[in-house]
């Protein structure tokens, strides 16, 4: 049976959970293979609104086995933290699985991406200081701490020592912090093996059997295309791959097994944080759009920046990941405007520009071309079929659709689980 791989086409907060709970009665698996709790997903259902940090959005779907993959970094206190206030509000959450290769965050590499993004000044990325960035680092250096690791202690404070040797000297010489004890870091991850014991496995191995038994998996990315470590705008991006070869890294998952690559797209475009941004507004359409579409961090709180569609960047996403549907979000965001502008290539230094630029310096000084649509003036929460939708929004779907070289199979009205338009079947391909 089918590996879907859900993105995200743009910066993030596009609605991926919107999407993942959309197909949630049709999935067996739902697994996050890459990033931690720097990212959210809020999902509502029936008038209730849960904010997920970072369990999959599958956990709150009856009878989906939620899998937090390898290539996730973990903070154990938000895990249960997270898991307690699921059960405190009626949602199972026995069913989930943990790799035993996912990297466990430890409270130093909170302290080191704090100090460090205070360090930078001006030249932030604009972390979320949760500790993400140097366990993804840890990772590569090969001193990083993983969930199997907990399970034997004399291990574990092997692994502690060794990176405090280094790491208690940069926070103490360069940053001018108290250096951490390696007894308190045991101590405090010791503190969870038992109640973390029951969720732990070899998750890549139940996945490979759950596909061969015929079940449907989706591996759902956090963060989105364009914070991607390798193909995003770098330096302002993850520290993991958020885009579909992340899937099989992060989950175990062979690339042979995708059947298909679902990106969710934002009906205007948003970013939290540092970085270039080309078609951001900084007026009245901008705090508009914010207002009505409730752009603030799911996980930080922070107003998110604003700006116009970005066809060139979706273009880019349909590329990168070889995207075979767009779910395309927040379409009822553009109710009240009389006319749309949509970003159809840029222009640098005179010159046009149909995709993304090959230097971050060109896109940084990229102007936007666009295009400018009629708005609609309706309220289209409404609508459950492509033909409820007013004129001028039909041409508004269809005119993205013609751009970025793949179909738009959903059409997102409103925030709530069924205000959405199914016009294509994503599990099908139909």
């Amino acid at each position: 049976m089918p590996v879907i791989v859900l993105v995200g086409a743009q910066w993030g907060d596009e609605g991926k959970g919107k999407a993942t709970d959309l197909l949630g009665d049709r999935l067996d698996y739902v697994v996050k293979f890459n990033g931690g709790n720097n990212a959210g997903h809020t999902v509502v259902i029936k008038g209730e609104k849960y904010a997920l940090h970072l369990l999959p959005s599958g956990i709150l779907t009856p009878g989906v086995v939620p899998v937090i993959g390898n290539g996730v970094v973990i903070d154990l206190a938000v895990l249960f933290q997270e898991i307690d206030g699921l059960e405190s509000r009626g949602i199972d959450t026995s069913r989930l699985r943990i790799s035993a290769n996912a990297h466990v965050i430890p409270s130093y590499n909170r302290s080191m991406d704090k100090v460090a993004e205070r360090y930078l000044g001006a030249r932030r990325i604009g972390t979320t200081g949760r500790g993400i960035g140097p366990t993804y680092a840890d990772k590569m250096n090969r001193v990083g701490i993983r969930v199997q690791d907990l399970f034997d202690e004399s291990i574990l404070r092997q692994k502690v020592e060794a990176a405090l040797s280094f790491k208690n000297q940069v926070l103490s010489k360069i940053y001018n912090r108290q250096a951490v004890k390696p007894d308190d870091v045991v101590g405090e991850l010791l503190s969870y093996v038992e109640r973390l014991r029951p969720y732990v496995g070899d998750t890549a191995l139940e996945l490979s059997e759950a596909l061969d038994a015929g079940k449907v998996v989706l591996c759902e990315a956090g963060q989105a295309t364009l914070l991607d470590v390798d193909h995003g705008t770098y330096p302002f991006v993850t520290s993991s791959n958020a885009t579909a070869g992340g899937a099989c890294t992060g989950s175990g998952i062979p690339p042979t097994r995708i059947d298909r690559v679902v990106a969710v797209l934002k009906a205007f475009t948003s970013r939290v944080g540092e970085g270039p941004f080309p078609t951001e507004l900084h007026d009245k359409f901008g705090d508009h759009l914010r207002e009505v579409g409730h752009e603030y961090g799911t996980t930080t709180g922070r107003p998110r920046r604003i700006g116009w569609l970005d066809l060139v960047m979706a273009r880019y996403a349909q590329r990168i990941n070889g995207v075979t549907d767009f779910v395309l979000t927040k379409l009822d965001n553009y109710d009240d405007l009389d006319e749309i502008p949509v970003c159809v290539a840029y222009e640098v230094n005179g010159v046009r520009h149909d995709e993304m630029p090959i230097s971050q310096t060109d896109f940084h000084h990229a102007i936007p071309i666009f295009e400018t649509l009629p708005g609609w003036k309706e309220d289209i929460s409404g609508a459950r079929t492509f033909e409820d939708l007013p004129k001028d929004a039909q041409h508004f779907v269809e005119f993205v659709e013609a751009r970025i070289r793949a179909r738009i199979s959903v059409v997102g009205v409103g925030p709530a689980r069924d205000q959405v338009i199914e016009r294509h079947s994503v599990l099908s391909g139909a």
